[in-house]
């Protein structure tokens, strides 16, 4: 057995390797290689565990190497899981292995590793994220019949607000991107450059989609997809303050879960959530099952994981300050540092 750092000759094997395994998953597959170096600029490392031509594991890391957060070695930084998959725990510790091996050489801080399955190593392992997914089925009403009472009358109600809900690709970016950059400069967080979703639908063109909602002749909401086999994630939503009151968030989901099975899709992922926060309880509402994340880490030093995320109180003052900016200035300012946060 051996690891080779695997190129662009090697991503249809690669591909095969991710989807004919049951812990595949989508951040694993080879052409979020292309997303990540086209829309951050950043190096990439596949590590590929082959013997005789077979492929018996995989591992994507990607190196963000910045003045403002330091080195920084991780699979998949921007996304929920992505981390090891092998056909046994002995290559999955020689994958390992070389994950460390290669954070030395580059000097980097840590090597996180993000896991919807655990790991046979003792490594320091996050637990405070999740995902949660719902079944899904041709028939709303089979969907509908997951929910308890209170939330099927909750979803029959907002669809009686006179709402509106289109699904699309490209030609609705812009509209996206608008709403969202709203919500992230209002929740204090740095947006992703419009590149990184201009990239995702050109890359997966057949599994990538926007849904926006209208209210009247207003668009007051918007949400990012991204599929893969049977089942569909909401990457990104938000939706405007005008839309609160209609409960605009509530109808993109159901209308989101419906296009879904529309489709095809069989498995609808509300996308990760911390435990206990807003979208978390917002999620839990749907009645659906709640998957843990193993979120490994490994230092040189043994040192305590960075926590890069708005929930840790040294980024308080600049969260508030951050709300205040004018949404134009966010727009530029953002993309440049939310690169840099895994």
């Amino acid at each position: 057995m051996k690891i080779i750092f695997a190129g662009d000759e090697h991503s249809e094997l690669w591909n095969n390797f991710v989807a004919a395994h049951d812990a595949g998953v989508n951040y694993l597959r080879w052409q979020w290689k292309y997303v990540v170096e086209r829309a951050f600029g950043w190096r990439t490392f596949y590590l590929l565990a082959e013997e005789f031509g077979e492929i018996h594991g995989v591992l994507p890391l990607v190196w963000q190497n910045s003045r403002l957060f330091g080195n920084l070695l991780s699979s998949m930084p921007y996304f929920s899981e992505g981390g090891i998959l092998a056909t046994s725990p002995d290559v999955e510790a020689l994958l390992l292995s070389e994950a460390i091996s290669l954070t030395k050489k580059l000097k980097s801080k840590h090597v996180e590793l993000r896991q919807m399955t655990k790991l046979a190593a003792d490594l320091p392992v996050k637990t405070d994220r999740v995902v949660m997914v719902l079944d899904l089925d041709p028939d709303p009403e089979t969907i509908m019949q997951q929910f308890d009472t209170k939330m099927r009358s909750n979803v029959r109600r907002c669809c009686k607000k006179g709402l509106k809900a289109e699904f699309g690709a490209l030609e609705f970016l812009d509209d996206f991107y608008e709403i969202f950059a709203r919500k992230m400069r209002d929740l204090g967080t740095p947006v992703y450059t419009k590149r990184f979703f201009e990239q995702i639908l050109s890359v997966f063109p057949e599994e990538s989609f926007i849904c926006r909602v209208w209210s009247q002749q207003k668009i007051v909401g918007a949400s990012f997809m991204t599929g893969f086999r049977y089942s569909i994630e909401s990457n990104w939503a938000a939706s405007l303050p005008e839309g609160r009151d209609l409960k605009a968030s509530m109808f993109m989901a159901w209308k989101s879960m419906c296009f879904a099975a529309a489709r095809g899709y069989r498995l609808f992922d509300f996308g990760r959530s911390s435990i206990g926060s807003s979208t978390y309880n917002f999620k839990l509402e749907w009645s659906p099952r709640v998957i843990p994340l193993y979120w490994y880490h490994w230092s040189p030093q043994n040192e305590k994981s960075i926590e890069l995320d708005r929930r840790n109180p040294q980024f308080r003052a600049a969260i508030e300050v951050w709300k205040r900016l004018p949404l134009s200035f966010t727009k530029v300012l953002g993309p440049p540092i939310a690169k840099c946060i895994p």
